[in-house]
């Protein structure tokens, strides 16, 4: 992801030296001598959009969690990127304009002309436009003030995710049987679902593993893996999972909870469905009655579906209490009974037969005829000290009692785990604030902890620091760009270019239904350093033109949006363009690449119109507030600071 982003990244800086280069051509210039100058009037506004750039990713490198681990490579790759493209552009790219472009020449073929009159008809409507904006410069900042509210309020009123729901072609399963159920019916019922789910048209293979083990600990569970047909001859996974649990339901005394398998997971406890929100009590008693109240109210959200729980406390027991002065009358000790019920029961290993290839355990126990009943007492016999057999139903007071079948523990307290997948066009964020209303509407005892696990407990956390990653992004850009222009007016000018990315990006991921997700909103933090370089290049020409050749704010910063038009066009161009392929791949595992290329296209659709109207604007009210508090501007030429009469 990080490599097919960058491509439209490294060629920035490149456009921007070739096309100043191929600027000063056209004016007359040879080819050696545009590159010369060229290559140093853009010098330091290369370095300026390069270096605050690599900034954005300050905040992906201290992300802490899952979440930072898996953005750290992202982060390294695209910064890795940008420093050699900036190497590249400041040496081999201008040495290669010296002697690898032509002198100009009035001579063009068709396509250069079609195109170059396609670009001058674009340049005059933006320069008209730009006259008029010029002309009405209040309405225009209060355009880009209403940006920042409208990003604001976007930001609040979409659904939040964590990561995209992908569709992989493999669906995972677990089924859940009656709790007092036997090995040999769970396996029954288990082959009938399997035989259900192999009709239909759109599962390839399934396999399947019945009773503990694999992160299962009972016998009445069972796990289901179904690989479904490559994406072109089926429908959305989602689809294909309504319809099997459609079928499954007439399959009675079985039930399968689904989920479609994720590239990318939050490590918890297993569970029937994806996400999970724990009940932990130290009173085993009070914790199962909370939890089926949780239960409930949790099972009647509209946003969630698959409600289940790991609580199993429904399993049959057997309570055997030996009649001591029966047995001694028996000349019979416990430890006999005891150990002929082990024998019968426990599954013993009383030899191992070895093989040239294998080996094999030789388990001792009686016919499984006799395990399904306690009505089995009656036929297993224990020999008395004179040689009589006597049945265990004799020597034994036996009693049916209802027990856990397990107690699952979280942080050393007996625990129980709800878990749930999200309805249809529902997202995390609205489940889990939901979840959290039912929490305050129940008033659960101080001794019930409750926590949400795994992706939902993650999704918490990033949404929690997103905020605060965005703001600190915004914070590094503006020191870096103060250093640069020594200035902490100008700044602000490039920084306000971005509210009108976020309100590109923000609509574009709501009209194609994708909530904010974890995904997103990294191509969020990488619209911050694209956007902004629009302002920079507006900035740097305008500082330069005012100061070398003694222009007014106005009619500096004007030149600088007619001169920096195609630069700005082209570099923005090519980031879009390079993540439209993100947007609209298709492949296995797409959806969560596609986020970010709705993200960026999105936002620098809308900011590349906003900001060459807007950004003129606030430098035009930012100098003058410079004058007035300062008296007199200090900035940054081409790298180095020009001293004033009062330094």
């Amino acid at each position: 992801m990080a490599l097919s982003i960058a491509v439209g990244f490294v060629v920035d800086d490149a456009v921007v030296e070739i096309e100043n280069i191929q600027r000063h051509i056209e004016e007359g210039l040879s080819p050696y001598d545009a590159a010369m100058k060229g290559s140093g009037e853009i010098g330091f506004t290369v370095v300026a959009i390069t270096l605050s750039l690599i900034a954005v990713f300050i905040p992906l490198f201290l992300m802490s969690g899952y979440v930072g681990l898996l953005f750290r490579e992202f982060a390294i790759t695209v910064s890795m990127a940008l420093l050699l493209s900036l190497v590249i552009s400041r040496t081999l790219t201008p040495m290669m304009c010296a002697y690898l472009l032509k002198p100009e020449s009035h001579e063009h073929g068709w396509l250069y002309r079609i195109s170059e009159c396609g670009f001058d008809g674009i340049l005059n409507v933006y320069e008209a436009g730009l006259k008029i904006v010029m002309r009405h410069r209040f309405i225009t900042l209060m355009v880009m003030l209403g940006t920042v509210a409208v990003t604001g309020y976007l930001y609040v009123i979409i659904p939040k995710g964590f990561f995209p729901q992908q569709d992989t072609g493999l669906i995972l399963g677990q089924s859940e049987a009656a709790q007092d159920i036997s090995f040999q019916a769970m396996t029954e019922r288990q082959q009938a679902m399997l035989d259900a789910i192999m009709k239909d048209p759109a599962v390839d293979a399934v396999g399947a593993a019945t009773g503990a083990g694999g992160g299962l600990y009972t016998l009445n569970d069972g796990r289901v893996f179904i690989q479904l047909k490559p994406k072109a001859q089926r429908g959305p996974i989602d689809q294909v999972i309504k319809r099997l649990q459609t079928n499954l339901a007439k399959i009675q005394g079985i039930t399968l909870y689904m989920q479609a398998a994720q590239d990318i997971t939050i490590g918890a406890r297993l569970n029937k469905t994806q996400f999970q929100y724990t009940l932990n009590d130290a009173d085993p008693g009070e914790l199962k009655h909370w939890t089926d109240l949780f239960y409930e109210k949790v099972k009647a959200l509209h946003s969630v579906t698959d409600v289940a729980t790991d609580q199993l406390n429904a399993g049959p027991l057997l309570d055997i209490t030996i009649k001591r002065d029966v047995a001694s009358s028996y000349g019979i000790l416990p430890y006999t009974i005891d150990n002929t019920l082990d024998d019968a029961f426990g599954q013993r290993i009383v030899s191992t037969i070895y093989t040239t290839l294998q080996q094999y355990h030789v388990v001792l126990e009686v016919t499984p005829k006799f395990q399904y009943s306690p009505d089995a007492l009656s036929n297993i016999y224990v020999k008395s000290s004179s040689g009589q057999q006597v049945p265990i139903s004799t020597l034994v007071d036996s009693v049916i009692k209802v027990a856990p079948l397990v107690v699952n523990h979280t942080g050393q307290f007996p625990s129980v785990t709800i878990s749930f997948n999200l309805a249809p066009g529902a997202a995390i964020g609205q489940a889990v604030s939901d979840i959290q209303a039912v929490e305050k509407e129940l008033h659960p005892p101080l001794s019930l902890q409750t926590s949400f696990q795994g992706n939902a407990q993650a999704f918490g956390a990033s949404l929690k620091s997103t905020p605060i990653l965005i703001l600190a992004s915004l914070f590094v850009i503006y020191l870096i760009l103060g250093v640069l222009y020594e200035s902490i007016i100008h700044p602000i000018t490039i920084i306000s270019t971005l509210p009108s990315a976020g309100v590109g990006a923000l609509l574009l991921l709501m009209a194609a239904h994708f909530d904010l997700s974890v995904i997103a909103i990294v191509g969020i933090i990488l619209l911050i350093g694209i956007v902004k370089k629009n302002g920079i290049m507006l900035v740097d020409f305008a500082i330069q033109a005012e100061q070398n050749e003694g222009l007014s704010t106005e009619e500096s910063i004007y030149q600088a949006c007619i001169k920096r038009f195609r630069p700005i066009l082209m570099t923005t161009m090519t980031a879009l363009l390079g993540a439209v392929p993100m947007m609209i791949g298709t492949g296995v595992g797409s959806e969560i690449r596609q986020p970010l290329g709705y993200a960026i296209v999105g936002g620098l659709a809308v900011s590349q119109v906003l900001t060459l109207y807007t950004t003129p604007i606030v430098y035009i009210y930012l100098d003058r507030l410079q004058k007035r508090v300062f008296g007199e501007k200090h900035h940054a030429v081409s790298g180095h600071a020009q001293p004033t009469p009062a330094e």
